[in-house]
């Protein structure tokens, strides 16, 4: 049980979800997209989001600014999360502008508030969880575009509710966070892609 929590922790890492969220959209949106332009995203921000900082991690942790992927302190997550939020403003800024993607804008734009508020968090030394973040904030977005497009995705919803309570029992039972600190990361993920919705559903 305790490697299959661990499995759950790393194979829902926070730096997958955005990508996740990508593809998804892409493939259930009912517009037309050109291959190449949605494969050129894709591998943007396949880069970006994920392989990019992959390269930053190993750097600070060269560096002795962080320790493990998970990020444990709250003086360890204040860089990386720095870091994310610089990459996350460039995507937007030049990768997903409103006027060609709309849903992956604010999508983006949700994840950019998140990720400052979870900062702003992490200076006050309150260890939000950023895996509870990500994934709240994925599954909202699932919901909105469940509605925006009038597609029936029940069976991704429920997985990824399930996923949801699954990540949260495996930080709980890693003692990566308490109970509070989920709560937290929970509502930092949902609340701005909610408020963003009234933007473009």
């Amino acid at each position: 049980m305790d490697s299959i929590l661990r499995s759950i922790s790393f194979i829902f890492h926070p730096l997958l979800m955005p990508i996740f969220g990508v593809f998804f959209y892409f493939s259930k949106s009912p517009r037309y997209i050109p291959v190449e332009v949605i494969n050129a995203k894709l591998v943007s921000l396949f880069i970006l989001t994920v392989i990019l900082p992959i390269l930053l991690y190993f750097l600070l942790k060269t560096l002795g600014k962080v320790t493990s992927i998970y990020l444990k302190s709250t003086k360890e997550r204040i860089i990386p999360l720095i870091l994310n939020f610089v990459v996350t403003l460039v995507i937007i800024k030049r990768i997903l502008t409103p006027t060609q993607v709309v849903e992956l804008y604010f999508f983006f734009v949700g994840i950019l508030i998140s990720t400052l508020s979870c900062l702003i968090l992490a200076v006050l030394k309150f260890k939000a969880s950023i895996h509870l973040m990500a994934i709240s904030g994925l599954l909202m977005f699932f919901i909105a575009l469940s509605i925006h497009f009038s597609i029936n995705i029940n069976g991704t919803l429920a997985f990824t509710i399930i996923i949801t309570g699954a990540v949260a029992t495996s930080r709980l039972h890693l003692k990566a966070h308490s109970f509070t600190e989920l709560v937290v990361g929970f509502f930092l993920g949902m609340i701005p892609q909610l408020i963003l919705v009234n933007y473009w559903l």
